[in-house]
């Protein structure tokens, strides 16, 4: 028998489970919608990252291979102490971090839910040293750990099957979920093409970037001159800010000058041995 509930009450009903599946973004404290079980995202971003290593060529370059996991290494291991130190450590429960350089121009690099990041060796010039990586690196660091991938692919599934359909949909439509993953998690149909995330998410990852590299002993200042030789080498057309999904390039720099003020500068501990 199918009991029909009203629709006061079913609002209501839909409005209390959404708000128990709102968790909060760490430094920030924003509230965000995470209807997706991290394991099976993590579980998701193990396959394609395999599938990525075996599609495209990693560095022979020992030297700057060795170079990308110190410096992960450290930013991963302030990641985990801050977590640790705010009783949050549960959220970082089935990451496997993983470290690799891949031979490409590109000037690119992510990391998918879970702690799968890729540096491209384009990348390295314009990070100049270790510092400079530390910046990006802990930028994307910072996207898979405030779980930007689980609140876009949770707000994309919610309109496209709804909150009952969620479990169905993962099970019945795996290859639909997985493309929903893969742009959920930033990343193209070709994996390592990177979609935009929203400003909301640039923003927030520079924030938590700073301060995570800041935590690992790299000097935040670091991060305005990267962007600045980020933003030299657009040398195209630039879109008005509010058609972009990025926050325009002065005003990033900006917000960043701010927040190692603001805020960054009061982790910093300078470490022997980074750049």
């Amino acid at each position: 028998m199918c009991i029909r509930m009203p629709n006061r009450l079913a609002a209501l009903l839909m409005l209390s489970l959404l708000a128990a599946s709102c968790t909060q973004v760490p430094i920030t404290g924003r509230s965000h919608l995470t209807l997706m079980d991290s394991a099976e995202l993590n579980a998701m971003s193990v396959t394609e990252y395999q599938n990525f290593l075996k599609e495209n060529k990693l560095s022979g370059d020992a030297a700057q291979v060795e170079r990308v996991r110190r410096v992960g290494g450290r930013i991963q291991k302030a990641v985990e102490e801050y977590f640790t130190s705010q009783g949050a450590e549960k959220q970082l429960a089935g990451y496997q971090w993983e470290f690799n350089l891949v031979e490409s121009d590109e000037v690119n690099a992510w990391c998918m839910p879970g702690g799968k990041v890729v540096v491209y060796t384009g990348l390295l010039p314009v990070a100049q040293d270790d510092a400079g990586l530390a910046v990006v690196m802990g930028h994307e660091i910072a996207h898979a750990v405030a779980e930007h991938a689980n609140e876009r692919m949770s707000q994309s599934m919610f309109v496209e099957f709804g909150m009952s359909a969620l479990d169905d949909a993962m099970a019945q439509q795996p290859e639909a979920t997985r493309d929903l993953f893969k742009e959920a998690a930033g990343l193209g149909a070709s994996v390592g093409v990177l979609l935009p995330y929203s400003r909301l998410h640039e923003s927030e990852a520079d924030r938590l970037g700073l301060v995570f590299m800041a935590l690992a002993g790299y000097d935040p200042h670091a991060a305005i001159g990267f962007w600045q030789r980020m933003s030299a080498m657009d040398k195209g057309p630039k879109p008005l800010e509010l058609l972009s999904t990025h926050p325009a390039d002065e005003r990033r720099i900006s917000n960043i000058r701010n927040l190692i003020d603001q805020e960054a500068m009061k982790y910093y501990k300078p470490a022997g041995g980074g750049g």
